[in-house]
C-alpha cells in the first residue's frame, strides 16, 4: 500500500511519482556469536550500589546538616539493589572487605 502526503498540485492533478531503485547490499557479514563480547570488553559502565530510596520535600532537604539521619526505604540487613548504567543486574549484601565495603552478589537478573 503506498500513500502520499503530498498535495495534489493546483488543478487538482497528483504530482508525478517515480519508484526508488536500492542497490543490493550483499549479504554483509553474519552476526557475532552471541558470547562473542571482545568487542566490548573495554566499554566503560557505571556501576551503583543502591542502599534504599527517599522521596523528601525541598524544605526537609535544606534542614538537613551534618549528623541529620535519613531514613530509607529498606530496613537494615535488606539486600542492596546493584545497578549498571541504571538497570538493576543483581542484588546482594554489603560487606567489609579489609576496612572498605564492597557487595556479595547474592541474585542475579538476566533480561527476558
Amino acid at each position: 500500500m503506498t500513500t502520499s502526503a503530498s498535495a495534489p498540485a493546483p488543478g487538482g492533478t497528483e504530482p508525478p511519482v517515480a519508484p526508488v531503485a536500492y542497490p543490493d547490499l550483499g549479504a554483509g557479514q553474519a552476526p557475532a556469536a552471541p558470547g562473542d563480547l571482545d568487542l566490548l570488553r573495554d566499554v566503560d559502565l557505571t556501576m551503583t550500589v543502591e542502599l534504599g530510596r527517599v522521596q523528601l520535600k525541598v524544605r526537609d532537604l535544606l534542614r538537613l546538616g551534618q549528623g541529620s539521619v535519613i531514613e530509607l526505604n529498606r530496613s537494615a540487613g535488606a539486600p542492596v539493589d546493584v545497578l549498571v548504567n541504571g538497570s538493576l543486574v543483581a542484588r546482594g549484601e554489603v560487606v567489609v572487605v579489609d576496612d572498605e565495603l564492597g557487595v556479595r552478589v547474592t541474585e542475579l537478573f538476566r533480561r527476558s
